[in-house]
């Protein structure tokens, strides 16, 4: 089985700097980069290391973007993409096709590569799986995203929720498509997991939820998503 971990969390936010700023304040983190390629599809973004994991938020700056259809479908800031990173892309890949799954973007840049999947074909969210030629670094951060990390209170995303109206069909989906065993509504990765859930709003299916490894235990609400700081 290839290597496959939870590395990266998007979310989408109407007001960029707002957002930023309730994530300094919540999660004790500091931005690593500002609109690092993201110019050519309409948007602004801010990324943060937690522990080795990044949280990135996205905000559009032009009209017809994914991203401000997203807002619109489902009612305000919310969560957006799940990035894993993965030692085999090319035998990720290999598969898509007899899976029924379609590429919407082939993302590059020196030092990593990911494939974006058609969020029909997998549903949820963007599910994007990435390799990077070093296992412990992550350009789209940018080149020194190391040195920002801030673990005073969190020091790693571990788990992400998805609100879906058939929780276990979606956990079985993405249990096929990325090769990894399914617990009923639980998709195991290396170090992490994804959790499938009922709908319990009236916002539809997407990603509702953040599990953060933290030194002290807290809920929060921030850009429409629920982070969960756990102890343990």
């Amino acid at each position: 089985m290839m290597a496959m971990r939870l590395r990266q969390v998007v979310l989408v936010a109407g007001d960029l700097d707002r957002v930023e700023a309730e994530i300094v304040e919540g999660l004790a983190v500091e931005a690593c980069v500002h609109d690092l390629g993201v110019g050519q599809f309409g948007l602004r973004n801010v990324l943060f290391p937690v522990g080795d994991t990044l949280l990135e938020v996205v905000s559009p700056v032009e009209d017809g973007t994914a991203a401000g259809r997203h807002l619109v479908r489902r009612g305000g800031d919310g969560g957006y993409m799940v990035i894993l990173q993965t030692d085999d892309l090319a035998g990720f890949g290999g598969r898509l096709d007899e899976l029924g799954v379609r590429v919407v973007l082939e993302a590059r840049m020196p030092g990593i590569r990911g494939l974006h999947l058609h969020p029909s074909d997998v549903g949820g969210a963007i599910l994007s799986v990435d390799e990077s030629d070093d296992w412990t670094d992550w350009p789209w951060a940018g080149p020194d995203w190391w040195e920002y990390r801030r673990t005073g209170l969190v020091s790693g995303i571990v788990a992400v929720e998805i609100q879906a109206d058939d929780p276990a069909a979606m956990a079985g989906r993405w249990g096929e498509v990325l090769g990894r065993p399914v617990e009923e509504t639980v998709l195991a990765l290396d170090g992490g997991e994804v959790r499938f859930l009922p709908v319990l709003d009236d916002r539809g299916e997407g990603l509702v939820g953040v599990e953060v490894r933290a030194r002290r235990d807290a809920d929060l609400e921030i850009c429409g998503v629920r982070f969960a700081l756990r102890t343990s």
